[in-house]
């Protein structure tokens, strides 16, 4: 069985900055992490590997730092590391970010069939949930998302068992494979990778592709592949600390009245 996991180098959430003049997320000087809902992805899929046997193949899309991220899925588990990196690739939206991912997991699939995709449900700098559901409509995948948990894959039969996780309930799914899975941090606990582990994924080569090495359509990708851009995005300002009245539960109760009848929150009798 062969896996392709969708990883996105994302910056760590405590760390981010918005730049008023261009409305885009401040990257530069800030830490970056991998997407938590794909470090479960990962997960997810190595633990596939040591249940069914088979091979994962991280893949991202990003500048040339992002191989960080891939290297941490080597250390969690995964086989190999491949990074699209182009100035081309620089504003694609979730519809040109999903294309360009096709393409590539179509070029992989070319080299060794890829029997599931792997997408966490979304990524926490922007919260689309789009792009996975974008690869499998490309792909023509069967799509399965919020998956909190995988029961069973037959590759003979042809299926996958999953639980899909829904608002105060679970939903049981089966669907032909190939698919993608987007998936939940329910699904899984994270490991601390070991050293060997580490080791390895320090010293393995990433593999690189720009858009030369895919076939892609120039007028589906970046800025001029991407029909929706951001307008304004800003900080919600800090909520002011709420005001305790002290006193004995009735005498607070006075004050409260009082305060919300001179606020005119309330109207006095």
């Amino acid at each position: 069985m062969h896996m392709v996991v969708c990883v996105k180098q994302v910056p760590d959430t405590t760390e981010v900055r918005i730049d008023p003049r261009t409305n885009t997320l401040v990257r530069a000087g800030v830490p970056a992490v991998i997407n938590p809902y794909d470090a479960h992805a990962v997960e997810a899929a190595v633990q596939l590997k040591e249940k069914y046997g088979g091979r994962v193949t991280a893949l991202s899309m990003g500048p040339p730092q992002a191989e960080e991220v891939l290297r941490r899925a080597l250390a969690m588990g995964a086989d190999e590391g491949i990074l699209l990196t182009d100035r081309a690739f620089a504003g694609s939206d979730t519809l040109a970010t999903s294309y360009i991912l096709a393409q590539a997991i179509k070029r992989i699939d070319k080299m060794l069939p890829v029997n599931l995709v792997l997408c966490g449900k979304q990524a926490i700098d922007v919260d689309t949930a789009q792009v996975g559901p974008g690869i499998a409509t490309r792909l023509g995948f069967t799509q399965l998302t919020y998956c909190m948990a995988i029961d069973a894959i037959d590759l003979e039969q042809g299926y996958i068992q999953v639980q899909r996780k829904l608002e105060g309930k679970r939903e049981i799914v089966r669907g032909r494979v190939p698919a993608l899975l987007t998936v939940v941090k329910e699904i899984n606990e994270l490991h601390y990778a070991s050293l060997p582990a580490l080791v390895r994924a320090a010293r393995a080569d990433i593999i690189t592709w720009g858009k030369d090495d895919l076939e892609l359509d120039p007028a589906q990708i970046g800025l001029k592949g991407s029909p929706t851009s951001v307008w304004r995005i800003f900080a919600p300002p800090a909520r002011p600390g709420g005001e305790i009245i002290p006193g004995k539960p009735q005498e607070a109760a006075a004050a409260l009245v009082e305060k919300l009848v001179k606020t005119k929150v309330v109207a006095d009798r």
